[in-house]
């Protein structure tokens, strides 16, 4: 309850002090929302606001108080303390919400949402030991917690414990069988761990169940084609463009299925950005068979490539997505590409290379080099991540290392390292390993065009699952690409090689974060390729 409420408040006074209170609590003034809140009462309403205001204002054992008794009233709806931290994070108090957290969990330590909601939190802010402790206990109290479980297998897989991730997930589907969440999520652990034959009977369980979720069809898509199974794969991919806000141009002009015969004559086509970097360098080779059937293309990407596609025989224009679409007769987002084509004998798209650099660039740069004799070397150690993206930056930490994992490649007589990285990880270079030299030509680079011809100037290029293997696999340059244990769909399963890049080599980690041994297989390659 609220305070002693003021003699003759009516409804309307009542109904403003409310409206005032949120407009306070939205502009981060807690104080003030707890003033204008505090005197009414028998007003659930109010308690909520008073219960995140106190929040808000560091008083978190009685705001806790409150959320406890609001939560006890609706034992099953989602926990008021969601709310409460909701709001919180867009004034960053990040204290408070801990705070209020803890003190909710001592009161109620066996309401299973707060373990979700602190678990949660302590994930956002990247402290993954302590969020699994927590649902760990969650789980403990509560054996067969469905979302509590999931959320603590999820993060186990994402840490390196596949095992214990997989194992919680069918104990949870002996309480839950017909959870639709945690078929999905097994199937999507199993993938990870390159074990596609169960993970597509999972995939068919989830699907049986909510067969129109478009995060479970977009998640079997990724196993079909980790799975090299095409013509499954790409259509099923298309359920991504039916996540709301995918799809940003009207459905019944998207570009439908080709056959072999199609004929796009005068056909005004518009290529959209979509995914990361690498993901564009690598769709851009079916955009050569578009071309041979007649159609106009304009390409819409970022500018970093725009240099390179504009260089695709045929394509009419490139432009970034600040620009104005031109008027258009079919949209096609990148990653459709492969579906528009997969009835085709362009299921693979343009043989290597469909990417040039520019000549000019190309001796330009020669300058920049190590002088001859020697194996010019291009390394990168790390990937750029997308901030804001937790899954994203997940991926990014299991698919880099650091610049002191590769000093074994230094002592490889008779070879040059050339640096390629870019972006946080190329800060690491202001403590190169003892007895590494480096040489770094990318504080003059300004886009993807010059990077591709540092790339001609080089032998070989050595990196992890970035955007420069898609780049240097383009240009078919020779590409040696040291993956992460739970690899890309894109590279299959089982194989050192790769059907979109022929001079392409993969060696992949025996098990999760096993990069010395990488390192080591790599520095046997190239010192083969040093030898007389």
């Amino acid at each position: 309850m609220s305070g002693t409420e003021p003699a003759g408040t009516d409804e309307a006074t009542r109904t403003e002090r409310l409206r005032g209170a949120m407009r306070c609590l939205e502009g981060g003034q807690f104080a003030q929302a707890r003033a204008l809140v505090e005197p009414l009462c028998d007003d659930r309403r109010a308690d909520v606001i008073l219960a995140h205001a106190l929040a808000g204002s560091g008083r978190s054992t009685r705001a806790a108080r409150m959320l406890c008794r609001l939560a006890h009233d609706n034992p099953t709806a989602r926990h008021p303390a969601q709310d409460m931290m909701t709001l919180l994070l867009r004034h960053s108090r990040l204290e408070e919400i801990e705070a209020t957290l803890q003190a909710t969990l001592r009161q109620t330590p066996n309401d299973i949402r707060l373990y979700d909601q602190l678990g949660e939190f302590l994930l956002l802010q990247g402290r993954t030991d302590e969020a699994i402790e927590v649902l760990i206990e969650g789980c403990r109290r509560h054996p067969s917690a469905l979302r509590t479980g999931n959320l603590l297998a999820v993060t186990q897989n994402e840490t390196g414990d596949a095992q214990k991730a997989q194992a919680l997930l069918r104990h949870l589907l002996t309480y839950h069988p017909q959870s639709a969440m945690t078929h999905a999520n097994l199937a999507h652990i199993l993938t990870v761990d390159n074990r596609v034959d169960e993970a597509l009977h999972h995939h068919a369980q989830a699907l049986e169940l909510r067969p129109e979720d478009p995060h479970i069809h977009l998640n079997h898509a990724m196993t079909l084609l980790k799975a090299g199974r095409h013509a499954q794969g790409w259509p099923e991919y298309e359920w991504r463009l039916r996540i709301p806000g995918r799809l940003k141009y009207p459905a019944e002009r998207l570009l439908p299925t080709l056959k072999q015969d199609s004929d796009l004559s005068g056909q005004r086509i518009l290529i959209l950005s979509e995914a990361g970097l690498g993901d564009m360098l690598m769709y851009l080779r079916f955009v050569p068979a578009l071309v041979r059937r007649g159609a106009r293309v304009t390409l819409q990407g970022p500018r970093e490539i725009l240099p390179l596609a504009a260089r695709i025989y045929g394509v009419e224009r490139v432009i970034d997505p600040l620009r104005p679409v031109p008027a258009h007769d079919w949209h096609c987002p990148f990653g459709s590409l492969p579906r528009v084509l997969g009835q085709t004998s362009d299921i693979i798209g343009a043989p290597v290379p469909y990417l040039h650099a520019d000549p000019h660039k190309v001796l330009a740069w020669e300058d920049y080099m190590p002088s001859r004799p020697g194996l010019r070397v291009g390394v990168v150690w790390g990937g750029a991540s997308r901030p804001g993206v937790a899954q994203a930056q997940a991926i990014d930490r299991k698919r880099s290392m650091n610049l002191a994992q590769l000093a074994q490649l230094a002592t490889i007589p008779g070879l040059h390292l050339v640096n390629l990285q870019r972006g946080q990880h190329a800060r690491q270079m202001t403590d190169i390993p003892d007895g590494m030299q480096l040489y770094d030509p990318m504080d003059d680079v300004r886009d993807m065009d010059d990077t591709a011809a540092i790339i001609m100037n080089l032998d070989i290029v050595v990196s992890v699952d970035t955007s420069i293997v898609h780049l240097a696999g383009a240009l078919g340059r020779p590409v040696i690409m040291m993956d992460r244990y739970d690899n890309c769909w894109r590279w299959q399963s089982g194989r050192g090689d790769s059907q979109w890049y022929p001079d392409l080599r993969i060696v992949r980690q025996p098990r999760p974060g096993a990069w010395n041994e990488v390192v080591a297989r790599v520095r046997d390659m190239l010192a083969s390729a040093t030898r007389p």
